[in-house]
């Protein structure tokens, strides 16, 4: 899946860009920073709002197993200097603020900063170099622009929306879209759910089913996840979230995993990420699979509607 021009609502959206991402657990692209560019592979992250790749400065063991960003090689690379210090659900990185050329596909955003990392903890084998962060300005490191609001402030993309198609095959027709959408990748009408505080992407949910869930599929706690037996998958209820009024219904395909020694397990995390006392639920990859999403910063709210 290359770069292509696409057609969103406005006729010929000439500006917007899908990068094709690999699936699996992350979903990952190719970006380039620096001139001449430099390549990584970074996850594209709604939960955040920066930047960052492994440099040449760092001396963990995570930056010996992926690639690394060297601004000595880099003809417009500026140095900041600031200290960034991000922490992630799956690990830490410890760097410093730097400024250079982003490539992802065919916009080029000069001048954007981004995190270089000193050290990284808990990313030795990970599937991607760094972190490409598409959450709220409000997320990101202080006095710094994320990439998304500086192709907007700029008009490099012709809308303020991207959109996820996440492809059930593992290795490729995942991609993302920047400002615009094709409508070809789903089905009906979008449905769309505003945003219940512009600062994570957050909607909110009419129905608690979390510990009800558990309870339903017979999940035992095993090594931190929640096991289910193989034999029984197929008789598993379809599970319907209610979100603003419309169902999204998930079948248990979709919400249990089998791993390389044949056990199943379910997709419901419990989530470390405690924002506030109320359920939070990241409606991960399982979900995005079978939904189309567009998220758009111009009217903070999220669409959906059943992925083709």
């Amino acid at each position: 899946g290359g770069w292509k021009v696409i057609s969103g609502d406005t006729g010929h959206l000439e500006g917007s860009s899908t990068l094709g991402i690999e699936g699996g657990q992350a979903y990952v692209g190719n970006i380039s920073i620096g001139t001449p560019p430099q390549q990584f592979k970074v996850v594209f992250d709604t939960g955040s709002a920066d930047l960052w790749v492994p440099s040449t400065y760092c001396d963990s063991v995570p930056c010996y197993t992926h690639n690394v960003f060297n601004p000595h090689v880099s003809t417009t690379f500026r140095l900041s200097g600031m200290p960034v210090d991000l922490t992630y659900g799956s690990g830490r990185m410890v760097g410093f603020l730097g400024y250079d050329t982003v490539r992802i596909g065919k916009l080029i955003d000069m001048g954007q900063p981004f995190g270089l990392s000193k050290s990284q903890y808990g990313m030795e084998h990970a599937p991607f170099d760094g972190i490409l962060g598409l959450g709220y300005p409000s997320l990101a490191t202080q006095g710094t622009t994320p990439i998304f609001d500086t192709l907007k402030r700029r008009s490099l993309i012709p809308q303020p929306v991207f959109a996820f198609y996440l492809s059930s095959q593992k290795e490729n027709g995942s991609m993302l879209m920047l400002g615009g959408v094709d409508h070809s990748y789903h089905k009906g009408k979008l449905q769309w759910i505003p945003v219940s505080q512009p600062h994570y992407w957050q909607i909110t949910m009419n129905r608690r089913v979390v510990t009800a869930l558990r309870r339903l599929i017979g999940a035992r706690l095993v090594d931190n996840e929640y096991a289910v037996s193989c034999s029984y998958v197929a008789r598993l209820p379809t599970i319907v979230f209610s979100i603003n009024g419309n169902n999204y219904p998930l079948p248990p395909q979709a919400y249990i995993r089998k791993n390389l020694r044949g056990q199943c397990f379910s997709n419901f995390g419990g989530g470390t990420e405690n924002m506030s006392h109320s359920e939070t639920w990241i409606l991960g990859d399982v979900f995005l699979r079978l939904y189309f999403s567009v998220y758009d910063r111009g009217n903070n709210r999220v669409g959906l509607a059943p992925a083709v």
